[in-house]
């Protein structure tokens, strides 16, 4: 079944899961494990985006992030490919490091977060990349080290997750660490991988309990691998979801409808589209682009830049048509 897009709502709960492609490595040594962290500490910084766990491993990653202003895209972007870029440079190979998708579960954060924290860092110890609790306190590699004050990540908030448990730093740390022996025998947890609706309600046999029910009734009750959350948290976020695809798509029909219309006016006026584009000032190309701004800034509600892009302009020579018609303040 072909994978729906990606819930990049601004704001929200992700838990990440990258994996070397073919289950191959993406860490080679502790040179290519700073770096990747050293990428997720400024990325982090630039796009707003909040880490509260991860764990590098051998072959996958796991992080536990809030997005920025932007959404997740712009950091999961810059972080994967800069970071396959330089390691190949490193190893001298080439191809790809990563497989193709990410995955993305957006989480209900007061009903999930301690739970993925735990899930998270528990990975080196399951993995038996470490032996024992006392060693993971002390693994470099594991967002959980920072939480117990041994390894110092500035980027990391672990304050955040030790407000889970108290306001005294050290209370926290102690019912952290106790929170974390709990969870070690728990083995896998599939309840965490998503499945919206679904997993609120119980068990996965509700699905087929409730086969054959009339659609309007069954719509609050489908699974989406997307989402780990209760109903009303995932009816919202879909909601969110749905008008920011309507918008964008809303967006793509106007871009179109520009582009036929500057294709239309550049064959009324024998002129060539790609001339036009090219930045070529000539007196049938400025008229072009002076009839054409108001009716894609005004009209058809497009940005400058994109209107620049399409007439082959500035963004301030979009701004200057514009203010001489008396379109634009400033």
């Amino acid at each position: 079944m072909p994978r729906g897009p990606r819930l990049d709502v601004p704001g929200t709960l992700h838990h990440i899961m990258m994996r070397g492609i073919e289950g191959a490595p993406i860490v080679s040594d502790d040179r290519d494990r700073a770096d990747f962290l050293e990428a997720i500490a400024r990325l982090s910084h630039e796009t707003g985006t909040a880490v509260f766990a991860w764990a590098l491993m051998t072959n996958h990653a796991h992080l536990l992030i809030k997005s920025g202003p932007l959404g997740l895209s712009p950091f999961m972007r810059r972080l994967l490919t800069g970071y396959a870029i330089r390691y190949n440079l490193r190893h001298k190979r080439h191809g790809y490091l990563f497989q193709n998708r990410y995955k993305s579960i957006v989480c209900q954060e007061d009903e999930y977060f301690i739970q993925l924290v735990s899930y998270i860092h528990l990975n080196p110890l399951r993995a038996g990349l470490v032996c024992s609790l006392e060693e993971l306190d002390r693994y470099r590699w594991c967002g959980h080290s920072a939480l117990m004050g041994i390894h110092m990540n500035g980027w990391q908030h672990s304050e955040a997750v030790l407000r889970c448990f108290s306001g005294n730093k050290k209370e926290a740390q102690q019912k952290y660490r106790e929170f974390i022996v709990g969870q070690v025998d728990v083995g896998r947890r599939p309840d965490l991988t998503g499945g919206g609706l679904v997993r609120s309600m119980g068990r996965w046999s509700i699905v087929n309990s409730v086969r054959g029910r009339p659609r309007k009734e069954l719509q609050n009750q489908s699974a989406d691998p997307r989402i780990l959350g209760k109903g009303d948290f995932v009816d919202g976020l879909l909601q969110q979801a749905d008008q920011r695809t309507r918008e964008k798509l809303a967006m793509d029909q106007r871009v179109k409808m520009a582009e036929k219309e500057l294709g239309e006016m550049c064959e009324f006026r024998s002129v060539s589209v790609d001339l036009l584009k090219s930045g070529v000032k000539r007196r049938e190309l400025t008229l072009i682009r002076r009839l054409l701004v108001p009716r894609m800034v005004g009209e058809l509600g497009l940005t400058l830049a994109e209107t620049a892009r399409m007439l082959g302009i500035s963004t301030s020579g979009v701004a200057g048509i514009l203010r001489r018609l008396g379109r634009c303040d400033g």
